[in-house]
């Protein structure tokens, strides 16, 4: 092949090239679509009929749940495709040219807005190009950063599930002007969903609503597309509910530390401040609003209940261990209660006195036998404490001198003179008698003493068992009951 044959070869080659570059064409096709475009116009074939907008959305990522403001903030694609009549070619006509990427400022795109936005700027989306095609289509995918609102429902906090609605449509445009049609019967695209670290996707459908507003006599349509998610529990529970149960438990502790430690009181109200301390740490993630009591506020409220009465009781228990019989008289209601039924039905027992319902019978009966007893027995004879037949006869009958249960008698047929012969008489008989029952009393009063001191203490002690008893079972029950009354207790 000669040098001319190579030089043809080159030259066809070089015109296809040029004819292929689709620089000019595109230059030609914008000037073409755009030179008598108008931006005000609905692009729309026949004026009566509404333009329809497939109108779809992809959940990149929810990037925060903001409780206490109820906001939700989220990074989405919209997705908003539609036809426009004034943007058709023939892409033979233009070097194959089949697609053009346009600035949404130079076309006629729908306002479509979120309803329920609190962004400051209320459209958060960022402007791209709107890709446009031979055949009329526009497709708008502007990306952004939302941030709508939200009612929190905080009843089963941390238990909860959350319904966020993001509701779309046209600002201007009624249903008779721009119909808004769902781009999926699903709901929205969740295939580039990033996992939230606190809240579980469960899904988000989306339904198309036509509203009539009191402002307005057209129907409006909108798209809403629900974002149901769960929280995580599993920090919450390890971080609150642990915690808090621990703390519960060592408050029950404080029922087997005894009075004469010192810290009986103190434990309880410590464990108070702590709880308070944990409730407050719930409080401040929460909305501050009086619609619902949340799960955790309620069963921390409980253990507070339980902690408080706790310590209320604690008081009782030192103030009855501290009794003495000097300044406190034991009623009979609290004998029966304290010192015989209770420890019978907690199976407690003094030393050397098994208290079982025999003998708690039998002691009742024995105390109504010695009142009916003391009722049979004369004045003088419940006064002195002595036996009934004490009789003291001077003269000719004689006297009697009891020391006890004991009875001396003195014949009236043996002289005075015998008895000072004797070294004692009648007068040194009575005071010895005297001395022997003071010092009788006294030793009797001071058994009693110690005896109500010790019933005191006992009484203190049932006290102390029959709260470990309720509370433990409060605590148990109110634990279980929080964990089953939850929709789900762990989501990981």
């Amino acid at each position: 092949m000669d040098r001319n044959s190579y030089s043809l070869i080159l030259f066809v080659f070089l015109m296809i090239i040029k004819d292929s570059l689709q620089g000019y064409h595109e230059k030609r096709l914008l000037n073409t679509l755009l030179n008598n475009y108008n931006l005000l116009e609905r692009p729309v074939a026949n004026e009566s009929e509404p333009l329809e907008v497939r109108f779809g959305l992809t959940l990149q990522q929810i990037i925060d749940v903001d409780e206490k403001n109820q906001l939700l903030i989220t990074n989405i694609w919209l997705s908003l495709e539609w036809y426009d009549y004034n943007l058709k070619w023939n892409e033979t006509e233009y070097g194959g040219v089949k697609d053009l990427r346009i600035t949404p400022s130079k076309l006629w795109k729908p306002d479509v807005l979120m309803y329920n936005s609190a962004d400051e700027g209320f459209d958060g989306t960022y402007q791209t190009n709107v890709v446009v095609k031979h055949n009329g289509s526009c497709l708008y995918v502007p990306p952004g950063i939302f941030k709508s609102t939200c009612k929190i429902d905080i009843t089963w906090f941390p238990f909860d599930d959350q319904h966020c609605d993001m509701k779309f449509g046209s600002w201007t445009y009624d249903g008779n002007q721009l119909d808004l049609v769902l781009n999926s019967d699903e709901g929205g695209d969740l295939s580039d969903f990033i996992t939230n670290g606190e809240w579980y996707l469960i899904g988000m459908p989306g339904k198309k609503n036509t509203i009539v507003y009191a402002c307005c006599p057209e129907p409006y349509v909108d798209i809403t597309f629900t974002i149901q998610i769960r929280r995580r529990t599993l920090y919450y529970f390890f971080n609150l509910i642990v915690p808090c149960v621990l703390i519960s438990s060592m408050a029950l502790l404080g029922f087997t530390l005894p009075p004469d430690s010192g810290e009986k009181l103190t434990l309880g109200v410590t464990i108070l401040l702590s709880l308070t301390v944990f409730l407050n740490l719930v409080a401040e993630t929460l909305p501050q609003v009086s619609d619902a009591i949340p799960l955790l506020g309620t069963y921390f409220n409980c253990i507070m209940f339980m902690v408080a009465s706790s310590v209320v009781l604690t008081v009782v228990v030192l103030n009855y261990h501290h009794r003495t019989a000097d300044i406190h008289e034991m009623p009979q209601w609290i004998k029966s209660v304290f010192l015989q039924w209770l420890p019978w039905i907690l199976r407690m027992s003094r030393p050397g006195k098994k208290i079982t319902r025999k003998t708690i019978m039998l002691s009742n009966r024995m105390k109504e036998l010695e009142l009916k007893e003391r009722s049979s027995k004369s004045l003088l004879a419940n006064v002195l404490d002595i036996d009934d037949d004490f009789r003291h006869v001077s003269g000719m009958t004689g006297s009697t001198t009891a020391i006890g249960s004991t009875a001396f008698t003195r014949p009236t047929t043996i002289d005075d003179h015998n008895s000072i012969s004797g070294g004692c008489t009648h007068k040194d008989l009575h005071y010895i008698l005297k001395e022997l029952q003071f010092i009788t009393a006294r030793m009797k009063k001071a058994d009693d003493e110690a005896e109500i001191v010790s019933d005191w203490k006992f009484a203190a002690m049932v006290v102390d068992r029959f709260c470990l008893f309720v509370f433990t079972l409060f605590t148990i029950i109110a634990t279980v009951t929080v964990l089953l009354s939850a929709p789900h207790i762990i989501v990981q």
